[in-house]
């Protein structure tokens, strides 16, 4: 994966809303609802697809594009949530690993599909 500068697609993201005059829509519930939509619709692509099928979807560029759209799609409506709410994406994503590294030790986890509740 790619190095990516945030902060400056943040700016972007946020000079296109200004632009066009879209904040007044773009409250949190909005936004999160929003977001919902769009995984649905990433998730529609899969739907009927074998476990195999959806492995291979970078054979497919028809279906690789279309989900291509719904995931920046799912990143633009999770950039504005984070914007809104000024929550720090970096320090969420390191805490959360820090605690799904307490609830998921290796010992327990490698190799293993079980929830931390079910060790």
């Amino acid at each position: 994966m790619k190095n990516i500068d945030l902060k400056k697609l943040n700016d972007e993201i946020e000079q296109f809303v200004k632009d066009r005059d879209w904040d007044q829509f773009h409250s949190v519930k909005n936004l999160s609802m929003a977001l919902s939509v769009e995984c649905s619709e990433f998730l529609e692509i899969f739907q009927w697809l074998t476990e195999d099928q959806s492995n291979e979807i970078t054979n497919d560029p028809e279906l690789l594009l279309k989900a291509q759209d719904e995931l920046a799609d799912i990143f633009l409506y999770l950039m504005r949530i984070l914007s809104k709410t000024n929550i720090d994406l970096e320090t969420v994503v390191r805490n959360k690993m820090r605690k799904n590294a307490e609830k998921y030790p290796v010992e327990l986890s490698k190799g293993n599909s079980k929830k931390y509740n079910e060790f």
